[in-house]
């Protein structure tokens, strides 16, 4: 039972919220009884509090071809009676169906394909499938779950990057479930397919775990390797099933039909039992600081969720913070750890960090101590969002919103997985987007997630996947359609540039050596710049060519693994970057021109002086200094750079408003430059709500008289060449968009505009101009004018 001034605590926040004192007995209100017990008095972080019910399994026989002896293996692995949806995904896919299984964290989604591929690799000796995770890890934890069930006959092994040289010739003649990940199977085995004939001739299934991941320009690409697996495999002779794992996702049958380019039925009803769940907004408080421009500063979500970390621990609660960085999921832990030897020194050894870049024993050994309950407390980058078998969890704080819906509902999962009731807390970052989702629960709670983004159809995707598809095999007429209706224009423009050749019977790759190498499947932006320690030669990371200018350029601050370093040289031709071990008490940032040219308008909307545009543009970039900042936020200097322009061909979302709509709305001419860029940063900021993209992939620009419109215009971008699909969503959902937007500042607590509203973390110009008021002004009359229009 809560204690007496827990449960007043509890109480109150039940009768503010409308949940009821009998939910709060429950394990997760309990808890959050505790995480509010440590606040300070006066302070009410949380915004909401909602409470959801449990939910009750249903399970089905196991299916009449199940080999008693793949029905043993599971029954050894404590899996009785299999639930109704499992059972049903894998009906279909035994039948030849083609399925997607989309539904939650903790559902049996493994067990719907692990069923079908081991019945049929037990039946036909000489059967093969093909496993294909988004990342190296989730796919090791899934071969790990295969290689468990002790059925020898199905002789699965991974195929990637850490597969050894030597073991690799005897994975490619004798392993009949292959576990890799997109870029080795672009890489290494469809350009040598030559090699993998008998796999692929008796190819009967191919997986493709955690498909919601592939969105964006990597999930465009990754649709188009698909189709040329599938090409391979018809030229063997076999049309593999396929059979996709996704999180809940809106209409995951066209989603998975798109990404797959076969049809796929849908099994998205979850059957698998759910304890009931608290969930707990919560926006940390303004503090007496001040940071950029005067504006006031939150307490940072990280310490926040160190606190809150730190409470649950103590209350003896397993625990999982899931944080934005790895730099962040490190302080995360090291500040519960902090806060915990001030109470007892034997509960801050129970706290651990985990996130990409250890080696894997320690992974599975931070796993294991999770999992048994030795560590209470982790605070993880998305590593554990991902396939790794954490059940059982008390609470899950999520320090910043992870992007999409998909990934939200995906960490929280991650709470109550062995049916208990457990806790879950979103703490809201700085940021325009999570201080509107504070702030408008039903945002969260109660819209259906994400459909997810690719566009298999954008050139820039296109032509690189067709070149490597006739460097394969050549293409023929018959190819075409898979690859969709720009197939043949792009055909065309490689033939134009010789790439590769037309003949008679098809296209032909010219060149002898393969174009894979070359293609970039994540969309990182080009070659690799290597970033280098000077004085040992010692490689630290890797910086995309795309970033490299603008975060290793000569005098930045780098961060690696907790530890800082300056910049000395950056050799974009060499694709190098030095640098030296320093811990300045000043951080730095560039300062960027960019100017944004129409280069074709293919949507174009009037609204009684407000136009709304969708096309394709040129932004030209070019970082030309930066500064450096104490952390008060106080500048000590500008130092300028010499650096190349940087142009991207992508696409738009764009609007323009009468001058005279602007005047009559109360804003003088020299405040509508500031209010068109407040209004653009905050509109970036609430993008990731309505098309599945993080702020980082997005770009803007606004002026106050753009050459090409004649008009202030405010114009928000893919940063991805040829666009990912965030523009055309936006453009789709824009009046519901800058309705959020116009929301999200007007809720804002500051005076003049704060990262909370209207500043943003990538501004290459330091945030300046900026005019809060007059952003309010112009998305009213934006919004004004869309809504008339849309009667």
């Amino acid at each position: 039972m809560i204690n007496s001034p827990r449960r007043r605590i509890v109480r109150r926040m039940c009768e503010a919220r409308r949940v009821s004192v009998d939910a709060a007995t429950e394990r997760g209100a309990v808890l959050l009884g505790r995480v509010l017990a440590g606040v300070p008095s006066g302070e009410n972080p949380v915004t909401h509090v909602a409470d959801l019910p449990a939910r009750v399994e249903s399970t089905a026989p196991w299916p009449g071809w199940t080999p008693e002896a793949v029905r043993e293996a599971f029954g050894r692995g404590g899996v009785r009676t299999p639930w109704t949806h499992q059972v049903a995904a894998a009906e279909h896919a035994y039948a030849g169906r083609s399925v997607v299984i989309s539904t939650g964290t903790a559902s049996g989604k493994s067990l719907a394909y692990q069923l079908p591929v081991a019945a049929a690799l037990t039946e036909d000796p000489r059967a093969t499938a093909l496993y294909i995770s988004p990342t190296k890890a989730l796919g090791a934890d899934q071969l790990r779950a295969v290689h468990e069930l002790e059925l020898p006959d199905l002789r699965a092994a991974s195929y990637d990057g850490d597969t050894p040289m030597v073991e690799r010739d005897w994975v490619r003649s004798h392993a009949r479930w292959i576990f890799t990940n997109p870029d080795m199977f672009h890489r290494g085995i469809l350009p040598a397919h030559g090699r993998w004939t008998s796999f692929f001739r008796r190819l009967r299934y191919v997986v493709v775990d955690e498909c919601h991941s592939y969105r964006g320009v990597f999930g465009s690409h990754v649709a188009l390797l698909l189709r040329r697996l599938r090409r391979v495999a018809n030229h063997y002779g076999t049309d593999p099933v396929f059979v996709l794992a996704s999180a809940t996702v809106s209409d995951p049958a066209a989603s998975a039909t798109r990404l797959s380019g076969v049809d796929c039925v849908a099994v998205a009803e979850d059957r698998s039992p759910r304890g009931s769940r608290t969930i707990a907004l919560w926006e940390p408080p303004l503090t007496e600081l001040s940071g950029e421009n005067g504006a006031p500063v939150r307490r940072s979500a990280g310490a926040e969720s160190s606190r809150i970390l730190a409470d649950l621990v103590i209350e003896g609660a397993r625990s999982l913070v899931f944080v934005r960085s790895r730099l962040g999921a490190e302080l995360t832990a090291l500040g519960a750890r902090r806060i915990l030897d001030e109470v007892d020194r034997s509960l801050s050894g129970r706290v651990a960090a985990y996130r990409a870049g250890f080696l894997p024993e320690e992974r599975r050994a931070l796993e294991h101590a999770l999992a048994s309950g030795e560590l209470l407390g982790v605070a993880s980058t998305n590593a554990l969002e991902l396939g790794v078998d954490i059940a059982g969890l008390d609470a899950v704080v999520m320090a910043g919103y992870p992007g999409t819906l998909a990934s939200f509902w995906q960490q929280a999962g991650r709470a109550g997985r062995s049916g208990d009731s457990a806790l879950v807390v979103f703490v809201a970052r700085d940021d325009p987007l999570d201080t509107y989702l504070v702030h408008h629960p039903e945002a969260i709670l109660d819209k259906p997630v994400e459909a997810t983004v690719t566009d298999p159809g954008n050139p820039y995707v296109l032509a690189p996947q067709l070149a490597c598809a006739a460097a394969e095999l050549p293409l023929t007429e018959s190819d075409l359609p898979a690859f969709g209706e720009g197939a043949r224009a792009v055909l065309d423009s490689l033939v134009s540039t010789g790439t590769v050749r037309k003949r008679p019977n098809g296209w032909y790759w010219t060149s002898k050596d393969r174009p894979h190498a070359e293609v970039d499947i994540r969309g990182s932006g080009g070659e690799q710049v290597a970033v280098v320690e000077a004085d040992s030669g010692r490689m630290l990371g890797t910086v995309g060519q795309g970033r490299a200018c603008s975060t290793v350029h000569e005098g930045a601050l780098y961060l690696h693994q907790g530890r800082s370093y300056v910049v000395d040289e950056l050799d974009l031709d060499g694709l190098l970057a030095l640098v030296h071990a320093e811990s300045p008490d000043w951080t730095t940032s560039p300062r960027e021109i960019v100017d944004i040219s129409v280069l074709s308008t293919l949507s174009q909307d009037s609204y009684g002086g407000v136009t709304v545009c969708l096309g394709e543009v040129a932004v030209t970039s070019q970082v030309v200094a930066y500064l450096r900042r104490l952390p008060s936020g106080q500048i000590l200097d500008q130092v300028p750079l010499d650096l190349p322009e940087q142009t991207l061909n992508t696409r738009a979302v764009w609007y323009t408003i009468d001058p005279d709509l602007l005047y009559a709305a109360g804003l003088a001419r020299n405040e509508i430059p500031g209010s068109l860029h407040a209004a653009e940063h905050a509109a970036i900021g609430l993008l990731p709500l309505f098309a599945t993209c993080d702020r980082w992939d997005i770009g803007g620009v606004s002026t106050a008289q753009h050459p090409d419109t004649a008009q202030p215009t405010i114009f928000v971008h893919d940063g991805h060449p040829g666009g990912a699909g965030f523009a055309d969503r936006g453009h789709a959902a824009l009046l519901p968009w800058l309705t959020a937007t116009h929301s999200a500042i007007a809720a804002c607590e500051c005076p003049e505009g704060c990262p909370s509203c209207v500043q943003s973390p990538k501004c290459g110009n330091g945030n300046e101009p900026l005019n809060k008021g007059g952003a309010l002004k112009v998305l009213r009359v934006a919004v004004q004018a869309l809504r008339v229009g849309a009667l």
